[in-house]
C-alpha cells in the first residue's frame, strides 16, 4: 500500500529509552534518517548535541541519520513509527500521534508489557487504536547495552501482513543485528511480557546465593508455566521454542543487565519493592505484568505457581524461604506438559 505522503526513508520512534535508542541508531546506522521523539526537551538537545542518550544508553555514539525530536511532525510522513513507551503510558501517547498517522503506516511495538485494568497487549492498543495502520511487534533476546556494542544478536517481527515483516528486516538487518520473520503475533508479543516476571525471580534467586541448578530449575520451569498460560490466551506454543519465548526468557534470566534481574536482586538483598524500582531509575516491566497476570491466571484458573510464589514475596512481603519451601513440597506433576489447543480452544 503506497502513499505520496509517506517518505520510504523516513523512520520514527516513540521513547526516549534504552531500547528505543538502540531500534533507533540501527536504522540510522543503516542509513535512514530517524526521528526519536521525546518528552524531555533538556534529554533531546543533550542528545543532538553529545550524540550520546547519556540517561539511559551511556557510551555509546549516534549515528549521523538519527535527531532527537519533541514535536510528533516526522510522524505523519514515516514508513514506519515504533512505539518503545512503557505500557503505562502507551495508549495515551498512542492516542496523540493518531491523528497524524495516514493509512498504511507500520506501526510497531517494542514494548514488553500489559496495559492496566483492560489485560490489553501494545498490538491490541495499537490496532484499537489505529485501525488505518498495519501493526506489528519486536521482540526478542535483545539487551539495549549489547546492542549499543554492537555484540551479535537476533530479534523477531512478527505480524499478519508479510510486507511489514519484509520491511523491518530491510530497515534493521545489520552486521549485528539480525531480524527473523514470525506470524504469531500475540504468542511473541505475550512471551516478550511474561518472561520479565521470570527474570525477578531469576535475579531474586542470584542474591540469595542459590546455584546454577536452580536457575536452570527455575528457567525450565518458568518456560513450562509461561507457555500453559499462553496457550490459554490463544498462542501458538512453538513460539515459546523460539527467539521471543525461551531466548528471551534465558538472557533476561541470566543477565545483570535485565532491569528486571535487577529489580528480584534488589529484592533478594532485602530492600522493599519501591527502594529497588527507585535505585533502577528505569521501567522494570514486569513488577506490574506480575500483578496482571496474576490476577489472569486465578480469572482462568491457570495453574502458575511461580507467579503465585512470587506474588507473596513481592506483593505481600511473605518471606522468600517460606515461599520456595512450600512450592518444593507441592505436588510433583509431568516434567513435559503444552497442551495443543487448536483454533476452537478445544483441547
Amino acid at each position: 500500500m503506497s502513499n505520496p505522503g509517506i517518505e520510504a526513508n523516513t523512520i520514527s520512534v516513540l521513547g526516549g529509552g534504552s531500547f528505543g535508542t538502540a531500534v533507533a541508531n540501527i536504522a540510522a546506522l543503516n542509513g535512514y534518517n530517524v526521528y526519536q521523539w521525546m518528552r524531555n526537551a533538556d534529554q533531546a538537545e543533550q542528545m543532538n548535541q553529545e550524540r550520546e542518550n547519556k540517561r539511559y544508553l551511556p557510551g555509546f555514539e549516534l549515528a549521523p541519520g538519527h535527531r532527537a525530536v519533541t514535536d510528533l511532525d516526522a510522524v505523519s510522513r514515516s514508513q514506519v513509527v515504533f512505539v518503545s513507551i512503557p505500557s503505562r503510558n502507551f495508549r495515551e501517547v498512542v492516542q496523540q500521534v493518531v491523528p497524524l498517522l495516514q493509512p498504511g503506516q507500520m506501526l510497531i511495538s517494542t514494548t514488553k508489557g500489559i496495559e492496566p485494568g483492560s489485560f490489553r497487549l501494545m498490538s491490541q492498543i495499537l490496532a484499537e487504536e489505529a485501525p488505518q495502520c498495519r501493526v506489528g511487534v519486536l521482540s526478542g533476546p535483545n539487551l539495549a547495552k549489547e546492542i549499543g556494542t554492537r555484540q551479535l544478536t537476533a530479534t523477531v517481527i512478527a505480524s499478519e501482513h508479510n510486507e511489514l515483516c519484509t520491511t523491518i528486516q530491510t530497515i534493521l538487518h545489520c552486521d549485528f543485528f539480525r531480524v527473523y520473520a514470525g506470524s504469531d503475533m500475540y504468542g511473541v508479543e505475550l512471551g516478550g511480557a511474561l518472561k520479565n516476571i521470570y527474570a525477578i525471580a531469576a535475579g531474586m534467586s542470584s542474591a540469595l546465593g542459590m546455584g546454577e541448578n536452580t536457575r536452570s530449575m527455575l528457567m525450565t520451569r518458568s518456560l513450562a508455566e509461561m507457555s500453559r498460560f499462553a496457550v490459554r490466551m490463544g498462542a501458538d506454543p512453538l513460539t515459546f521454542l523460539g527467539l521471543a519465548g525461551v531466548g528471551d526468557l534465558i538472557v533476561t534470566c541470566m543477565s545483570p543487565l535485565s532491569r528486571n534481574y535487577r529489580v528480584g536482586f534488589a529484592l533478594g538483598q532485602g530492600r522493599n519493592l519501591d527502594d529497588a524500582v527507585e535505585e533502577l531509575g528505569e521501567v522494570a516491566e514486569g513488577v506490574n505484568t506480575l500483578k496482571y497476570v496474576k490476577a489472569k491466571a486465578d480469572e482462568l484458573e491457570v495453574y502458575m505457581p511461580l507467579v503465585q510464589g512470587l506474588y507473596k514475596v513481592v506483593f505481600e512481603g511473605q518471606p522468600v524461604e517460606r515461599v520456595i519451601g512450600g512450592m518444593m513440597m507441592a505436588a510433583q506433576g509431568d516434567d513435559v506438559a503444552f497442551e495443543l489447543l487448536d483454533r476452537s480452544g478445544e483441547v
